[in-house]
């Protein structure tokens, strides 16, 4: 299989800078990351890619049983270091591909020897002591909700995701995004991302690691932040002066300047 063509494969910068991966999250696909490629491009090989399901993918290649795991994805992500031959890169994972950069990371820290991970939350049900912002109800009616009428859902979660209501221009983005999605195929991720748990997969990170997160996020707020960096050995954690759970949209320049401010730190 052609592993550009499946995962929509794009590549920007110096073709022999040092590579950084940039991975998407839910409803989401590459093109949420360009607002912060100027600034990344000037000195980095940047990877880009689409999960199978997700953006420009080759819809053929989807299988609901490889997509119905966090694993199925960083196969994604692995299979795609493996063609692009990359050693050494910086893995960029926005909300749940921030976990599965986790499971990436682990599974070939000689490709990806760097973890960003932008709004990350290892799991969004409270539960034991742990506060991920949601109860197990919310979690059900939202899927309920998902799985019943995907486009009025995504039409009234979206703004609510993205923040910033003084800038609807973004709320209205990310509800284009999440409208373009087949709804079978997001609906699988949507429940593999909301019900997924990968509290016991931190501790098995080894790479330096940035956890970034925003001032305000309904999705992952600060406390998550502070759990993931508390769990992850030796990581760095960052809080931007931005609001929403995607700051690559609502401040691209922060974002940007956090990742390369750690790259650099840890080069």
């Amino acid at each position: 299989m052609d592993i550009r063509q499946r995962n929509n494969v794009t590549v920007a910068g110096p073709p022999d800078g040092p590579a950084l991966v940039l991975a998407h999250g839910f409803g989401c696909d590459q093109n949420m990351w360009r607002l912060v490629l100027p600034a990344l491009t000037a000195e980095f090989r940047v990877v880009l890619f689409d999960y199978v399901g997700s953006g420009r993918s080759d819809l053929s290649a989807w299988d609901e049983q490889r997509y119905g795991s966090l694993g199925g994805y960083a196969r994604d992500v692995l299979e795609v270091c493996e063609e692009l031959d990359l050693r050494d890169a910086v893995f960029v994972g926005h909300s749940v591909s921030a976990m599965v950069g986790v499971l990436a990371v682990a599974a070939a820290p000689e490709r990806l020897s760097r973890l960003v991970m932008v709004a990350p939350s290892p799991c969004y049900i409270d539960g034991d002591g742990y506060r991920g912002r949601f109860s197990a109800e919310d979690i059900d009616e939202l899927l309920e909700s998902l799985e019943s009428n995907y486009l009025g859902w995504s039409a009234a979660m979206a703004p609510v995701i993205m923040g910033n209501a003084d800038r609807p221009e973004l709320g209205e983005e990310l509800t284009a995004s999440f409208c373009a999605a087949d709804p079978d195929m997001a609906r699988v991720f949507a429940r593999t991302t909301f019900l997924s748990d990968s509290r016991a997969d931190l501790g098995t990170v080894t790479v330096p690691t940035l956890v970034l997160e925003c001032r305000q996020d309904v999705i992952a707020p600060r406390e998550v932040g502070a759990y993931v960096h508390a769990a992850i050995p030796d990581s760095r954690l960052v809080t931007l002066e931005a609001t929403g759970h995607c700051p690559q949209l609502s401040a691209p320049q922060a974002t940007a300047q956090a990742v390369l401010d750690f790259i650099r730190a840890t080069g």
